[in-house]
C-alpha cells in the first residue's frame, strides 16, 4: 500500500474528508485480512464449487455457541453454509461482530486444488461507519491479534 492511499484510508476512517470525492468512494471499506476457508470439505463447498466465482459476496455469521470454537465466524455464500474464518485467524473478526461492527467478505482467489485448504481464500473487510444501527457512530478499539502463522516471514513458503 502506497503512502498516498494509505493517508487516504487513514483519513476516511477517522472521517476527514481530504480525498477526493471519487476516490472517498472507495475507501469506504478496509480490507482487514485474508485467510484460506476453513471445512470447506465438511459443508456445501464441494456442492457449490461450480457456481463460486471470485469476488462473490459472502456472509459472515457469528456462532457464540459453537461446541469447538467459542470464536467461530461461519461463513455462507447465498444462504448455503461453506465452512468457517479459520480459528487462528477468528479472533478479531469475532470481537468486531460481537461489538456490532459490519463486516463484508467475499471471494479472493479459488484454486481447484486437492488440499481442502487452498481451495478458496476469502477477504474479510470492515465498513466504514461499520455500527449495525447506522445512525449510531462507530466506534473502534484496537484489538491486538497475533499474526496468522501464514504471515510470519519466515515462514513464507514453506507450506
Amino acid at each position: 500500500m502506497g503512502r498516498r492511499r494509505f493517508l487516504e484510508t487513514l483519513a476516511a476512517l477517522v472521517g476527514i474528508g481530504i480525498t477526493a470525492p471519487a476516490r472517498a468512494a472507495a475507501a469506504r471499506m478496509v480490507e482487514l485480512q485474508r485467510s484460506p476457508l476453513a471445512g470447506f470439505q465438511y459443508h456445501r463447498g464441494e456442492a457449490v464449487w461450480p457456481a463460486l466465482a471470485v469476488g462473490a459476496a459472502l456472509s459472515l455469521v457469528r456462532e457464540a455457541d459453537n461446541a469447538y470454537d467459542a470464536r467461530a465466524v461461519r461463513v455462507d455464500w447465498q444462504g448455503q453454509k461453506l465452512g468457517y474464518v479459520p480459528r487462528i485467524d477468528n479472533a478479531a473478526v469475532s470481537h468486531l461482530l460481537d461489538a456490532g461492527h459490519v463486516l463484508q467478505a467475499e471471494i479472493v482467489r479459488l484454486c481447484a486444488a486437492k488440499n481442502p485448504w487452498e481451495r478458496v481464500e476469502l477477504a474479510i473487510f470492515l465498513t466504514e461507519g461499520g455500527a449495525r444501527d447506522h445512525g449510531q457512530k462507530s466506534e473502534l478499539r484496537a484489538v491486538r491479534v497475533r499474526p496468522s502463522l501464514r504471515e510470519l516471514p519466515f515462514l513464507r513458503g514453506t507450506a
